[in-house]
């Protein structure tokens, strides 16, 4: 059993070295990839998200290098991307017509703790996007060699 058990974390480890090759491969190409996530439903931190993100898509483009950012929003966070809530509302819907480059999900659990407690899925500002659950897409991104930060 201890063989086996060497055996399955080897492997582990050269499929996760494998991946860490590939996203600097990317980058070395020119290529990168972000990921941003909002927990809190604080509007300094969501602005925050919006800043970095702009900033980054800046910083790449001025380089002639591509970056694909996606904003991951959960617990409180998801006011971020709330119609009825979001108090970023209006920069965020202007966001995105200007960046194609980021996307924005809203994590699937949260809406569905929402809804069970309001009595009504939250409505979602239009271009947002759903996954069903918000961690699992971050740890998703992470293995795929994306750079995470919660700011």
């Amino acid at each position: 059993m201890q063989r086996s058990l060497r055996v399955m974390v080897l492997a582990m480890v050269v499929g996760l070295a494998g991946l860490a090759a590939e996203a600097r491969a990317q980058a070395a190409e020119g290529y990168h990839r972000l990921a941003l996530y909002i927990t809190e439903a604080d509007a300094d931190k969501m602005n925050s998200v919006l800043d970095i993100a702009a900033n980054v898509s800046r910083h790449y483009s001025g380089l002639g290098e591509e970056v694909e950012i996606e904003i991951i929003a959960f617990n409180d966070g998801l006011h971020m991307l709330r119609e009825d809530t979001s108090p970023v509302k209006e920069r965020l819907s202007n966001f995105m017509l200007s960046m194609i480059n980021v996307t924005f999900q809203a994590c699937g659990n949260t809406l569905d703790t929402r809804e069970r407690i309001e009595g009504v899925r939250p409505p979602l500002i239009e271009g947002t996007e759903t996954v069903q659950t918000g961690v699992a897409r971050i740890m998703e991104l992470d293995e795929a060699g994306w750079t995470v930060v919660r700011p």
